[in-house]
């Protein structure tokens, strides 16, 4: 993403981001090979924020972020959250991840939050 994105542009997290007691984070593991990993941010007590989905590249195209998706949708209705919201890019190179949250019912809105509109991000949302 930081290869594609430009730097007032990027929104991925780093560890110490990750580490935030509103973060959730997830590792899917294929043996001992990191497959793909995601994040559930809280955002009040009805909503919640999908963060840093990322699919290692060997492993795209086999149904590892959908596992990774639908795991986190789970949570997030375990924890009764009524509303997801996501930010993506908007290039080219991110149409797989605006096609997967389409195919589970996300819609493209408006910024949300801290976010300020902004030609490379795309945001969505979903009601749960």
């Amino acid at each position: 993403m930081v290869e594609i994105t430009p730097p007032e542009s990027i929104h991925a997290l780093d560890l110490e981001a990750l580490r935030s007691s509103d973060i959730t984070f997830w590792a899917a593991w294929e043996a001992e090979e990191l497959v793909g990993c995601g994040a559930l941010k809280a955002l009040d007590a009805r909503t919640g924020e999908i963060k840093s989905m990322r699919t290692a590249t060997p492993h795209r195209r086999r149904g590892v972020a959908s596992k990774i998706f639908e795991f986190i949708l789970d949570v997030a209705a375990q924890r009764g959250y009524e509303f997801l919201h996501l930010e993506t890019g908007a290039m080219p190179e991110f149409a797989p991840a605006r096609n997967l949250y389409t195919q589970y019912g996300f819609e493209y809105r408006g910024p949300f939050g801290s976010y300020t509109q902004d030609p490379n991000s795309v945001f969505m949302t979903k009601t749960l």
